[in-house]
């Protein structure tokens, strides 16, 4: 008797350790993602200069990962439902690895941009399976314990992805920072075996015209965007944005009338998940925004190196992090909601800050701008969990694999519209000197971080 019961406790122990060393594996993958987003963002006007391109290149390097990313958030979802969620887990790791690997070797900024593309459809195969092969593999407490697991990950990749990128480029070189990806994903895929298979109990349909409605009207509207500043903006971009927009109206429609659409139309039967999505698509282009700025002012304004420009962005990270766990783990027990707009308050008076710091040090480091940096991160922390949670709370059981998806979808997107708007505010000031562009950047932030708290106000529990 006693042999059979040490026989089940090794069974019992080595199925907890397979369920956490098959964590560990999309763990890995998912701080592969964002250390991916953020190292480029340091080191994108690095690349710049040894591969050439217009001032435009410097945001396509991230645009054109965090573009494709968004728009195939959703299709990669339901791929893993009809397919396999391990087996396009699979696919997505491999398809990054070898996107990576053409980064690291491209010759020219337009193959780089290309590469980066298919860096970011790859993203989307891998990010949506992870939920679902945690809730395969976990159940009870566990489950719990495993998706708590992400937020501290996530925190401390946000908190490394600049200072590594820095490091890597200034230390070996830019292609360094792309190579990196390629042993953590050959670590992830040698660990696949370990995950268990899953998929959606009633397989889905792939909504083909959905996806390709949302890829064209988002390139429509982004791409004028970015490159508008640089070609003068001729009357055919204009059409374009306003194509763009026709066509993001032509996909919402859509999605009213399709059989099997990639979003729930019941999400939209009020008005606080809409104004959850604006909120995120705001917020976010506030977040990605700023952080390309700061490192264009440092880098390209004041001539420092890529390290100095990493090291600046560091007490932004790393205040972030320390407040998202807080507001997790006290504050939002206590508050509630509320907690958001204290987040976008404090957020508001970091940006009001950093304007002060570029006016007094015109045309030097502005020391002080660290300190506003911490402030705003600080608020970005806040804002961020009771946000999810209170956009995620009005939802209806069966919505919730839809509303969080296009939440990370529209994520996103945000950030891509805030490298292309604050980043082209930044370049059509520039004339005027460094701080002033810088200036009129966070300027634009300080009223979109004002949309922000009025779109934040309409979400409301569903009645």
């Amino acid at each position: 008797m006693r042999a059979q019961e040490v026989q089940e406790e090794t069974r019992a122990d080595g199925a907890y350790r397979w369920r956490w060393a098959a964590l560990a594996t999309l763990l890995v993958a998912e701080a592969m993602n964002l250390l991916d987003a953020t190292i480029v963002q340091v080191a994108a006007p690095v690349i710049r200069g040894d591969l050439g391109g217009g001032e435009s290149a410097i945001q396509w390097f991230s645009a054109a990962y965090t573009l494709p990313f968004a728009v195939l958030l959703i299709t990669g979802g339901r791929l893993g439902d009809i397919a396999g969620r391990r087996r396009m887990f699979a696919a997505g790791v491999a398809g990054f690895a070898a996107a990576s690997l053409c980064c690291a070797l491209a010759p020219a900024a337009g193959a780089l941009i290309a590469a980066r593309a298919v860096q970011g459809a790859a993203a989307a195969l891998i990010i949506p399976q992870t939920f679902g092969l945690i809730r395969a593999m976990f159940d009870g407490r566990e489950m719990a314990k495993a998706l708590g697991s992400i937020g501290p990950v996530m925190g401390l990749a946000a908190i490394c992805g600049p200072v590594l990128g820095a490091v890597l480029t200034h230390a070996v070189s830019w292609r360094a920072a792309f190579l990196v990806n390629v042993p953590l994903a050959v670590a992830v895929l040698a660990a696949v075996p370990v995950l268990r298979e899953d998929r959606a109990e009633r397989r889905p349909r792939l909504d083909v015209a959905g996806t390709v409605l949302a890829v064209a009207g988002a390139a429509l509207l982004v791409y004028p965007l970015i490159q508008g500043n640089s070609d003068g903006w001729p009357a055919w971009m204009w059409a374009m944005l306003a194509g763009g927009v026709l066509v993001l109206a032509a996909f919402g429609l859509y999605q009213r009338r399709a059989g099997d659409p990639l979003i729930e139309p019941s999400l939209f039967g009020d008005r606080g998940f809409p104004a959850a999505l604006v909120t995120s698509t705001l917020f976010f282009a506030v977040m990605n925004g700023l952080m390309v700025v700061v490192v264009l002012q440092i880098q390209l304004g004041l001539g420092r190196d890529v390290l100095n420009a990493g090291l600046t962005l560091l007490p932004w990270s790393a205040a972030m992090a320390a407040a998202s766990w807080l507001a997790g783990a006290r504050l939002v027990p206590r508050f509630g909601p509320r907690l958001m707009f204290a987040g976008l308050a404090i957020m508001l008076a970091g940006v009001g800050a950093a304007i002060a710091a570029y006016h007094a040090y015109p045309h030097s480091y502005p020391w002080p701008l660290l300190g506003a940096l911490a402030v705003a991160g600080a608020g970005n922390g806040l804002f961020t969990v009771p946000f999810f949670t209170a956009a995620l709370s009005r939802v209806l059981p069966q919505e919730t694999g839809s509303a969080a998806g296009l939440l990370n979808a529209v994520q996103q997107f945000g950030g891509t519209l805030g490298i292309a708007v604050l980043g082209t505010a930044f370049f059509r000031a520039l004339p005027h000197g460094p701080a002033s562009a810088a200036q009129a950047a966070f300027a634009i932030a300080a009223a979109l971080l004002v949309l922000t708290v009025a779109s934040a106000a309409l979400i409301r529990p569903r009645t």
